[in-house]
């Protein structure tokens, strides 16, 4: 009997269960009351408690403020627009942190009023664009205190922000991606679109994120720095970040 190769079918499914064997070995974060899309972004082969993800802190309550608290987070990444911060500003009160503004994307305008709608479009503008705010966010993990990193909702700029550092922590693939497709059962994402109004009020759509437009930003990266360590050099971050991160997240 000779060998024969996997059929596609048979392929995808066995993606399928590396993804979501991967996918339920994530540590579970209790939800941070009016946060969107908040986990802690370590666990398995990575530290936990160090780098946390959500969505803005705009409504944040008390009790979630409370909670942000008891994890000991201290740096506060905000990845979003000049624009998106004052018309949704983050919630301080109730914890001690430092907030720091690293805009990964350019700043949307009357000139340049939006940002791409096509998905691997947008990936790749935030792999060119958002290279000083990921860096930004390894100085600030270096430190070895722990940093929370969002957006708007918590899917796209920060997920690409954290698969550059579980890259750079030397986390397997499928664990990348299945942290990054957390967020589409986090926002009720996993049926489709969903509309929204930006902050122009204009109405959007905010799609699910998908593998492939990941994997294009990260291998742009790769294409253009040879890889993350590269990227992250050439946007301000030192081998001594680089380095201090690896072993923080070390489990």
């Amino acid at each position: 009997m000779t060998d024969r190769a996997p059929d596609a079918t048979t392929a995808a499914l066995a993606a399928t269960v590396t993804t979501t064997a991967a996918l339920a070995d994530l540590p579970v974060v209790p939800d941070v009351p009016a946060v969107p899309n908040f986990r802690d972004a370590g666990g398995g082969l990575l530290r936990a408690g160090l780098l946390y993800r959500s969505g803005g802190l705009h409504g944040l309550a008390p009790e979630g403020a409370r909670r942000i608290g008891e994890l000991g987070i201290r740096t506060v990444v905000d990845l979003r627009s000049e624009l998106e911060r004052s018309v949704w500003p983050d919630r301080r009160d109730g914890f001690d942190a430092e907030h720091l503004h690293l805009p990964l994307l350019p700043e949307r305008t009357a000139e340049a009023p939006s940002w791409p709608s096509d998905q691997r479009a947008l990936y790749l503008l935030m792999a060119e664009s958002g290279g000083q705010a990921i860096a930004g966010t390894v100085r600030a993990l270096a430190t070895g205190h722990p940093v929370l990193v969002h957006c708007a909702v918590g899917k796209d700029r920060t997920g690409l922000t954290v698969a550059v550092v579980h890259r750079l922590a030397g986390l397997p693939e499928a664990e990348i991606t299945a942290d990054f497709l957390r967020s589409n059962r986090a926002l009720g994402l996993h049926d489709g679109p969903v509309p929204y109004l930006d902050e122009h009020g204009r109405e959007r759509i905010s799609q699910p994120v998908e593998e492939t437009n990941l994997h294009a930003a990260l291998a742009h990266i790769e294409a253009r720095h040879g890889g993350v360590e590269g990227y992250l050099l050439a946007h301000g971050a030192t081998e001594a970040d680089l380095a201090a991160v690896r072993t923080l997240l070390s489990a």
